[in-house]
């Protein structure tokens, strides 16, 4: 159903070709506001920092990732259903919808740490067994996202080939992974044969800007460097058409957290 808020043919086209597209400040700084609040209220909860949900930096005690954010609060679970969002992500996958899973990504001024090039599903095909890519990450910029505090970073039209990574995937992976990925990251030369100098790009914008990338889509991020904190918050959504089967190249799916099984479709504020 096409509404207000559904993507024109040029940004279809746009988002087809290249495997993202880019909504600059569709989000008011009073709503931004509003979101930073919330999340300062779920870093404090020292109950919920307990949660295997809270994950932090991998040579510290800093917060990295919160997971699920619209299960523990009511305002990220109605952002998760922000027609803003949702009338585009379904119109994109050409279905009803349900979230994988949620996530705020939190890069800490001078020690946000990097992430490698790597395809989210990969992972989620072989570990969590999403049977095919019909699965993609909306996500808002809760603070400003520059060159220089470890922006999202994309490989344009790397989401048209499916790169699999050699090797078993080792038990309860993600425990490290969520932490520093080094299982599923592609070769060199693999990313060589994607790239030309022209393909590689940055999501860069202000705060209360969205990105909808595709679920193959090759990407990663640098270390911030800068003195300014950056954070994101990230909706992983799913066709209801396209629920998990078995890991296709693990002993075992990984956690429920990563992988929710509420296959309910959402509904629009």
């Amino acid at each position: 159903m096409i509404t207000e808020h559904s993507l024109n043919k040029e940004q279809l086209d746009s988002y087809e070709r290249n495997g993202f597209i880019v909504f600059p400040k569709l989000f008011s700084k009073d709503e931004i506001k509003a979101f930073k609040e919330e999340l300062k209220s779920l870093e404090s909860n020292i109950e919920l920092r307990k949660k295997d949900e809270f994950i932090s930096e991998p040579d510290s005690n800093e917060l990295r990732t919160i997971f699920n954010q619209h299960l523990y609060s009511k305002l990220f679970d109605k952002l998760s259903k922000d027609p803003r969002i949702l009338d585009k992500v379904r119109q994109i996958l050409g279905s009803d919808v349900y979230i994988h899973h949620g996530r705020i990504n939190i890069k800490h001024a001078y020690k946000g740490k990097s992430f490698p090039w790597h395809s989210d599903f990969e992972t989620w095909h072989c570990e969590d067994g999403l049977p095919r890519c019909r699965c993609l990450s909306a996500w808002v910029m809760l603070s400003d996202n520059t060159q220089f505090n470890g922006p999202l970073y994309l490989i344009k039209g790397s989401h048209k080939k499916f790169i699999s990574c050699a090797g078993e995937t080792p038990l309860d992976n993600y425990k490290q992974s969520l932490k520093k990925q080094e299982y599923g990251v592609p070769s060199l030369e693999a990313i060589q044969s994607l790239t030309t100098p022209d393909d590689l790009v940055a999501a860069l914008g202000e705060e209360g800007t969205m990105v909808i990338h595709d679920g193959n889509i090759l990407h990663g991020s640098s270390d911030n460097i800068s003195p300014y904190d950056r954070t994101n918050v990230f909706y992983v959504f799913n066709s209801v058409e396209n629920t998990p089967l078995k890991p296709f190249r693990a002993s075992k799916p990984r956690a429920d957290f990563l992988a929710l099984k509420d296959f309910t479709p959402l509904k629009s504020n």
